[in-house]
């Protein structure tokens, strides 16, 4: 288990976590190399090339701004929307940004160089950083790619965690069948399995409070979200429904409607999604464009399961820390044996993946054995294979924002589904992660993240 659960779950802006929060850790990257390179003073200028799916839908995605963000040398995690904007602002009114924050270049975001025909070989989301003196000679070339999730790697690197030089993991797995029979020969739990890795990292009250955090930023940016009225940016005309809907709700009777908690699960995910697709504060969860379904599902088991939702204050933190070790833990699976990214392998990568990791954090807090909780897990991501990323306009808007909602939905279902068998089942988590692998691969280019196919050119734009 290389990848950290906080690797998983991180805190950036909207819209899409390979197309904004990547793209801006990438070029916050090249401004600290261009300064330990000893040559920020000698840099004139640096020219921006964008590749493959970044290219296609970078406009939508808001890769543009983000890449001139992050040349200020600002992490995704380290800024508020509100000083994003106001840097935005600043950059496009003067036309200079100050490159690793202290050395003032001229820089247009309209003059970053679009190639969404050229797909370079490592991934899609490929983009190329060169530093140039003041006669246009090259001081530093970077390629990087943005491999989803937020993750970036560096052209000529090898893909490593952040985390690479940790100690040894006590219970080191990289499957499903691994995982259950370290569950089985301890006699733990999945969340306690990942505790004790993540304790190489961090230690208990970090990973405790540094998880509790994550749950604050989820609910903030719901609460943010449902005071919010008008239309998304982005042309699509798309109105914001999430505070209209919780106004409605908050004056129904519970008892009036069986379907009265799915209608607050749909309301959550909508709610963080409209944010997202704002630019807003979000969690990657494990994208920005699945960053819905986990903080839905955690709220209809901290809300709607009794023994959560009546129990005292510290009880109910365990049971949210417990949620996102083991949602964590599944999603581990899915970034190293599959792809989080929508560019390589489809939505199937990313709200897939969400809901079978919300559905292994359901399980868990709902007292699931190890068995059940993989099954969970299975479920949820077998019934979104094929998923395809197609979204009208590259916004992430149409049809991303209601498609977090329907999942976060199957994963509730997926984990009671689970609780109800004894754990034995056909289809194995490891089998269902090969399938989404191996059908992203046969999947048409069209349909992964590129808006050039299914709804993305059917749908009239006006």
């Amino acid at each position: 288990m290389p990848v950290s659960v906080f690797d998983l779950f991180s805190i950036g802006v909207g819209p899409s976590s390979s197309h904004t929060v990547g793209p801006m850790r990438a070029a916050a990257r090249f401004s600290e190399a261009v300064h330990a390179a000893g040559i920020l003073g000698k840099t004139a200028s640096v020219r921006v090339d964008l590749y493959g799916s970044l290219a296609a839908t970078g406009l939508g995605h808001g890769t543009l701004t983000a890449v001139a963000i992050g040349l200020e040398g600002v992490h995704p995690e380290d800024i508020e929307p509100a000083v994003l904007e106001e840097s935005l602002e600043r950059i496009s009114t003067s036309g200079m940004l100050g490159l690793a924050g202290k050395h003032p270049i001229p820089f247009a975001v309209d003059e970053i160089v679009l190639r969404p025909l050229t797909v370079l070989k490592r991934h899609t989301n490929g983009m190329k950083f060169s530093a140039l003196d003041s006669v246009g000679t090259a001081l530093l070339d970077q390629t990087y790619y943005s491999i989803g999730g937020g993750f970036i790697i560096l052209d000529g690197e090898e893909e490593a965690a952040p985390n690479s030089n940790q100690a040894p993991l006590p219970f080191p797995y990289t499957s499903g069948h691994e995982l259950l029979n370290l569950c089985a020969s301890t006699g733990v739990g999945i969340s306690d399995i990942m505790l004790d890795n993540e304790l190489t990292i961090r230690t208990e009250h970090e990973i405790r409070s540094g998880l509790l955090k994550i749950r604050d930023v989820m609910e903030d940016c719901i609460r943010r979200s449902v005071a919010r009225e008008g239309i998304l940016p982005g042309g699509l005309n798309v109105r914001r429904r999430a505070k209209t809907w919780f106004d409605r709700l908050s004056q129904e009777d519970p008892d009036f409607d069986p379907f009265f908690a799915p209608d607050w699960v749909n309301l959550m995910a909508m709610a963080v999604n409209e944010e997202n697709a704002s630019g807003g504060r979000v969690v990657t969860a494990p994208t920005n464009g699945a960053a819905g379904i986990i903080p839905a599902v955690l709220h209809y088991a901290t809300t709607y399961v009794p023994r959560i939702a009546t129990a005292s204050e510290e009880d109910k933190n365990d049971a949210v820390v417990r949620f996102l070790l083991t949602a964590g833990a599944i999603g581990v699976l899915y970034k190293e044996r599959a792809s989080i990214s929508g560019a390589e392998v489809g939505c199937q990568g990313e709200v897939g993946s969400a809901a079978s990791m919300a559905a292994a954090g359901l399980a868990e807090v709902l007292g699931g054995t190890p068995e059940q909780i993989e099954n969970a897990a299975e479920i949820a991501m077998e019934h979104n294979l094929g998923l395809t990323c197609d979204p009208i306009g590259g916004l992430v808007q149409v049809p991303c924002i209601e498609r977090n909602a329907i999942a976060a939905n199957k994963a509730i279902n997926a984990a009671r589904m689970a609780l109800r068998g004894d754990g034995k089942h056909h289809v194995t988590l490891d089998q269902v992660i090969e399938t989404m692998r191996q059908t992203g691969l046969d999947m048409s280019e069209k349909y992964k993240e590129t808006a050039t196919g299914g709804l993305a050119v059917n749908v009239p734009l006006c």
